[in-house]
């Protein structure tokens, strides 16, 4: 049984990845609609600033926690057998996780 204080906590996760995911997607699109990069080597400038970098590694962290809570609720909510929920969290988990050290790899690296 989850606490009140753990469904507080991950509907507050929810609610404020969600609204970072939108605000960087806001200012990403409008970043390129009023100034948009005429070059690779413009866009990778763009993408590399550390501004930038510190602002799509939170980005992404926040997708894989929005992920996270969104599919963890669902698995709890949904499937009841324990073996297969239990399972199924995992799996999710280890996907996640797996995503998670990929994109840093990317950032941090700059190859995919």
């Amino acid at each position: 049984m989850i606490s009140r204080s753990q469904g507080l906590k991950a509907w507050l996760f929810q609610r404020l990845s969600a609204i970072y995911i939108a605000i960087f997607i806001i200012i990403a699109g409008l970043q390129f609609v009023v100034r948009p990069p005429q070059s690779f080597e413009q866009w990778h400038g763009w993408i590399t600033s550390p501004v930038m970098m510190i602002a799509t590694a939170i980005f992404f962290w926040a997708v894989l926690i929005h992920a996270w809570v969104g599919l963890r609720d669902v698995i709890i909510d949904y499937v009841n057998a324990f073996a297969i929920r239990f399972v199924l969290l995992v799996l999710l988990g280890l996907t996640l996780a797996g995503l998670g050290v990929w994109v840093a790899r990317i950032l941090l690296t700059g190859a995919p």
